[in-house]
């Protein structure tokens, strides 16, 4: 199966959840909406389940129209934050629902509850009510209920979202092996971009209802089409600085003045905007890197990994670095950048030059 959307566009009361948006989805790919919280990934998906309908455009299956077709007459299975489970109902009885609605023989649905159940790792639950299970249980049966019916089209909208940390780790890993043997297409939309690098498969990456860049994750996120992905696929964002290319030297006023690295040197004379990541800043100094001043707005620790936020030349940046550091607002912070490593976008904000992976 494939699904098309071709020229989508979705307004509610004058304002744009989704804009243009033309899109294909192949059934066996793993397909992530990555995107900030209002980006337009659920108008997006609720118009795939055809739960709403696109004020202009098509949602195509197969090569055939189901744009005004309601959800009640599609296969489609979705999973969403909520842990959304019948709480008079067992573990068994919430899988079975959607079968049982569909008038499946007795044996055919015991054995695919079943089977979906060991799957998920709660086949030893199967009695329970959901009032008596943890929250990632929960999670995992009512992912169960959607995958049971083995629909066209299964969506994930953040479905990992309200679990703990180590809760979250777990069921993330497993997700790309219960989609492997399916022939389904599958969306699982996300805010977090590790998710979008863990989970792989291909990446469509939304901003304000537009899709800004579409493509096989790693390069997604290796190759960031302008500087808005920058800032939406990576956590902490890039940094961002505006540069002057002459006469075979990167330039920066006040910072530094230095030789062109090996993926600057086909760049034509001019202004650019240079984008490094925070993990390619750093507090030691090397023969191959540049010293970049800056005074600390704050730092936070988060476990072994301490960011540091910067105000460089009035622009913030951040600085990812092991271990724990002790700075305080208003201290000097001098880190030194691999340039090496630096990102090149020119004037129309497109990506000119990236580092050797």
């Amino acid at each position: 199966m494939s699904l098309v959307l071709e020229g989508v566009n979705r307004t509610v009361d004058g304002e744009a959840h989704l804009r243009d948006v033309n899109l294909t989805f192949q059934r066996g790919e793993f397909n992530v909406l990555l995107g900030l919280t209002e980006a337009g990934k659920t108008s997006m998906m609720r118009i795939m389940a055809g739960l709403e309908r696109p004020n202009t455009g098509r949602v195509m299956e197969d090569g055939q129209d189901m744009t005004r077709v309601p959800v009640r007459k599609r296969s489609v299975g979705m999973v969403y934050q909520q842990f959304i489970n019948y709480p008079s109902l067992s573990v068994y009885d919430n899988i079975a629902s959607p079968l049982k609605l569909a008038k499946i023989s007795d044996d055919e649905i015991d054995r695919r509850v079943r089977t979906e159940a060991e799957r998920l790792g709660i086949d030893h639950l199967i009695d329970r009510l959901p009032a008596e299970l943890s929250g990632g249980q929960q999670q995992r049966c009512a992912m169960a209920r959607a995958l049971v019916r083995d629909a066209k089209l299964v969506l994930l909208d953040e479905p990992l979202v309200n679990l703990d940390y180590k809760l979250r780790e777990g069921l993330r890993s497993e997700l790309r092996n219960l989609f492997a043997d399916r022939d389904t297409v599958v969306v699982y939309a996300t805010t977090e971009p590790e998710e979008a690098l863990v989970l792989g498969g291909k990446t469509t990456v939304l901003h304000e209802g537009q899709v800004i860049q579409h493509g096989v994750t790693a390069e997604c996120y290796r190759h960031p089409a302008n500087t808005t992905v920058t800032q939406v696929f990576a956590d902490p964002p890039m940094n961002l600085m505006p540069i002057q290319v002459d006469d075979g030297r990167v330039k920066v006023e006040g910072l530094f003045d230095q030789p062109l690295p090996e993926q600057m040197k086909d760049l034509v004379p001019g202004r650019y905007t240079m984008g490094i990541r925070p993990h390619h800043l750093f507090v030691t100094p090397a023969d191959d890197r540049v010293v970049v001043h800056g005074t600390v707005e704050v730092a936070e620790v988060a476990g072994s990994v301490t960011y540091v936020h910067l105000e460089v030349n009035g622009h913030d940046w951040v600085v990812e670095e092991r271990g724990v550091h002790v700075v305080h607002p208003g201290d000097r912070f001098d880190v030194h950048a691999d340039l090496n490593r630096a990102y090149v976008f020119d004037s129309a904000d497109q990506l000119v030059a990236a580092p050797q992976q």
